[in-house]
């Protein structure tokens, strides 16, 4: 008996797929490398299985006809038209909570490397350099003051961290938190000025594209540093890079970017910021994790049953 048909719309982690395969038949991006035959598979496509930097649109969607979910492996899905599914009866799933504490974990280690110049001193011993004399002194961050672009699951949990470090949090959302018992700020740019480490932890889409602007930098000063956990699309590459170049801020520590998996070649020369490849989430335990919830939400759809973890825009199946 042929196993049901389940179209991977991006290059899917190792687990998930693995699992997918252990039911499903797979076929990898199918739409892209192989047009002719995907008009003759779309009508057998029943899940369609993706990543959370997937573009999935609504005429990729309008084509399958007999597709129940859409199970994205991570926790963003801004290139996910979720509206189109919804009016086509496709539900849309993704992987939230479960990846929580490890972005949160690499935010906070993001933000000692920067400040303390932590790559920078490991090059400076491995560069034998060491006997020289001491290396550049770096920025403490006990005690300092941290802002959050976004409060929510993670944003609260780089808080808890960040307040085991004596920081004072403040903070910037759509809507204010009174029972945080963090000080609110009604814009980006009023948080910034206010404190030396700003850590952007929102959504991303077009409602927060280019959110951390030229006004925003200009805002957190000479002596502050941008950490970016959350999507390339909320900062303005153009903007920071020259923030960075003219010294208008400290420094930067970026896990995402405008168009991955490119980095813009000025980044690669500026020795006030630290890079590292999306990977915020990336521990085998909660790689695992993820791919478990993709997977049973991917089986749940399929069946007709409850979805464990739809989109909050999801309106089918929850």
């Amino acid at each position: 008996m042929s196993k049901p048909d389940v179209l991977a719309v991006a290059k899917l982690h190792p687990f998930y797929l693995k699992a997918l395969q252990s039911v499903y038949a797979v076929h990898e991006r199918t739409h892209l490398t192989d047009p002719a035959a995907f008009v003759e598979l779309a009508p057998r496509i029943v899940g369609i299985a993706a990543s959370g930097e997937s573009v999935v649109t609504s005429e990729l969607l309008a084509q399958l006809p007999n597709a129940r979910v859409l199970s994205v492996f991570g926790v963003g899905y801004d290139g996910i038209d979720v509206s189109a599914a919804n009016a086509l009866g496709i539900a849309v799933t993704h992987t939230p909570d479960v990846l929580t504490e490890d972005v949160a974990d690499l935010a906070l280690g993001l933000l000692l490397s920067v400040a303390r110049r932590i790559p920078q001193a490991d090059s400076y011993v491995r560069a034998g350099r060491w006997p020289e004399g001491p290396v550049e002194l770096g920025q403490k961050v006990s005690g300092a003051r941290l802002g959050l672009v976004g409060l929510g699951r993670i944003g609260q949990a780089i808080a808890r961290r960040a307040s085991a470090f004596g920081m004072k949090v403040a903070y910037t959302a759509r809507n204010a938190k009174p029972d945080s018992g963090y000080d609110f700020y009604p814009t980006a740019a009023a948080l910034a000025a206010q404190v030396d480490f700003l850590v952007v932890i929102t959504p991303g889409g077009a409602s927060t594209q280019h959110l951390i602007n030229a006004d925003v930098l200009a805002a957190l000063g000479p002596k502050a540093y941008l950490i970016n956990v959350a999507r390339g699309s909320v900062v303005d590459e153009t903007a920071l890079v020259k923030a960075l170049q003219t010294g208008q801020i400290a420094g930067a520590a970026l896990d995402v970017f405008a168009h991955e998996p490119n980095v813009p070649a000025e980044l690669l020369h500026l020795t006030n910021v630290v890079l590292t490849p999306h990977m915020a989430s990336a521990t085998v335990q909660t790689r695992q994790a993820m791919a478990d919830l993709a997977f049973a939400n991917m089986q749940a759809g399929i069946a007709g049953q409850k979805l464990l973890t739809p989109v909050p825009e999801c309106t089918l199946g929850a």
